[in-house]
């Protein structure tokens, strides 16, 4: 992203949408996720999904290294 460029609300890279999407139904939150929207998911769900994001993302990078 560009200096200084900040991203609107909505506006997300689809490669992380979708490894959000695909941590979420690891995880059994996407039914959840369909029922309430992202919106009223509760701090500790979207939480696991974003911790379980970074640690897929970490992997990822250390197999692409090795």
């Amino acid at each position: 992203m560009a200096a200084g460029r900040r991203r609107l609300p909505g506006e997300t890279n689809p490669k992380l949408a979708k490894l959000k999407y695909e941590v979420a139904k690891d995880l059994g939150l996407k039914s959840d996720i369909d029922e309430r929207g992202w919106d009223n998911m509760t701090t500790r769900e979207v939480g696991k999904i974003g911790g379980n994001m970074v640690k897929k993302m970490v992997d990822s990078f250390k197999n692409e290294n090795d």
